[in-house]
């Protein structure tokens, strides 16, 4: 049915069949935890994204790599984990021999193309057509694009990159959230400045919802809607404490929607396990590509045809904080899950876990409710700065991953299956953990001048 629908269509275009392929349009917010958007049940106002999801697929298990913006977009673009491209860092860039997804599908005859916040380098291992300009989607651009491939020209794969809800939490109707209602998750310390900026944060992912309801709309003005595999995905965690910059799932998993009509069941939820370096091989098999070796990620486009219900069984994470803003010398994080437990080894645990998040005024109003002798507080604010060389995480019983269960009775075995799974993929990476922590500052310099002692 699928193949005759392709067949009338190229007959209706007169034979052309480049124009049959699908269009392909992927919207990434900025430092976003995905329990916050309204079709996962979070108290963000999502109406557009919630509209995407009751047309298309949910992903309850996608996930990425390394909870930091740089790395994150180099895994989306690259079809690699951060060690193997180069790209562990934060404010790095990729070695100068990797291959992105705009040289995949060139040769298949698209338009691959890139506006807003960018984050990646060099420019010569991304050549899109076009190329930031600016920290958010630019609308015009993006309407000039859709116009003209309405008209007869090139497919497009396009990659709108917003740079909300990032700090500072500036933007949306905030008075829609009034700070003394707003539910706070139970690892974050509860003050007014901690309110005050959740209500802010929560305002601005509406006003990333709005972004993703222009784009949809200008696919609609130019009769695109049918023919775009239209795919949103939240980034990391947000910048309070215990997401972004750390490896639990707060800081990994994301929000992943999936609208392509004709191809993916409207209303559909998926626990399949997916990860953002299977975002290029996916959008290649959908461009009707073949299989490109050596890229960790693989297509999951069986998933979203409904042909499978799994995907991968383990998913991976490393967490650098050497060169970042306000960061620890050195506390290297990896870690392993499958689809219940979740393993994370601190290698440098010894040392004061630190960032941005931990200079910021909110993290400071909770340090200082911590020092007045609030029990929790104390203790929240202690196990930020501090952790134990190994947790695990039973996610099933403990989706917020507030109980440690490593070492306890009964977890042995599945803490060595999850350390040798995690053992080889480091393995496979060429990740030393540590040693490799360690040169983390030669890649943020790569490509540039060393200054002379």
């Amino acid at each position: 049915m699928v193949i005759f629908r392709l067949i009338l269509f190229n007959v209706v275009l007169g034979g052309a069949v480049q124009a049959a392929k699908p269009n392909l349009v992927f919207i990434i917010a900025d430092d976003c935890t995905y329990r916050d958007i309204g079709c996962y049940g979070g108290q963000a106002r999502t109406p557009n994204i919630d509209r995407l999801a009751r047309q298309g697929m949910r992903f309850t298990r996608c996930f990425q790599a390394a909870p930091m913006c740089s790395p994150t977009r180099h895994n989306i673009y690259t079809g690699l984990y951060p060690v193997k491209s180069g790209a562990w860092p934060n404010h790095t860039r990729a070695y100068p021999h990797i291959k992105s997804i705009v040289h995949h599908l060139r040769p298949l005859g698209y338009r691959v193309t890139q506006t807003g916040k960018t984050h990646i380098n060099p420019r010569e291992v991304f050549p899109f057509e076009n190329f930031g300009g600016g920290k958010n989607p630019d609308m015009k651009y993006i309407d000039r694009l859709f116009a003209e491939t309405a008209k007869g020209g090139k497919p497009f794969c396009l990659f709108a990159c917003s740079n909300e809800p990032h700090t500072p939490w500036d933007k949306g109707d905030a008075s829609a959230y009034p700070p003394a209602k707003v539910k706070l998750p139970p690892y974050i310390v509860d003050t007014p400045r901690v309110r005050s900026d959740f209500s802010n944060y929560l305002a601005e992912i509406s006003y990333f919802d709005s972004q993703v309801g222009t784009i949809v709309g200008l696919l609609k003005k130019h009769g695109l809607s049918d023919n775009t595999l239209v795919m949103v995905v939240s980034e990391q965690g947000n910048a309070f404490p215990f997401a972004k910059w750390t490896c639990y799932d707060h800081g990994l998993q994301s929000a992943m929607v999936v609208r392509w009509p004709g191809q993916v069941k409207a209303g559909a939820v998926t626990d399949a396990m997916v990860e953002y370096v299977d975002v290029t091989p996916t959008f290649i098999n959908a461009a009707g590509g073949e299989p490109v070796a050596g890229l960790d990620g693989k297509s999951f486009l069986p998933v979203l045809s409904g042909e499978a219900k799994r995907h991968k069984e383990y998913v991976f994470g490393i967490m650098t904080t050497r060169g970042i803003n306000n960061g620890t010398d050195a506390f290297a994080i990896r870690s392993v899950r499958d689809e219940r437990y979740k393993l994370i080894l601190n290698l440098n645990h010894e040392s004061k876990f630190t960032n941005a998040c931990t200079k910021s005024p909110l993290f400071q109003s909770m340090v200082a409710k911590a020092e007045t002798g609030d029990p929790l507080a104390k203790r929240l604010v202690h196990a930020y700065h501090h952790r134990p060389a190994v947790e695990m995480f039973d996610t099933t019983a403990d989706p917020l991953e507030l109980n440690n269960i490593a070492g306890q009775a009964g977890t042995q075995k599945t803490e060595v299956r999850l350390r040798q799974k995690l053992a080889a993929w480091m393995h496979s990476q060429g990740d030393h953990g540590v040693a490799t922590e360690m040169i983390a500052l030669d890649r943020q310099r790569a490509g540039k001048p060393r200054k002379k002692n």
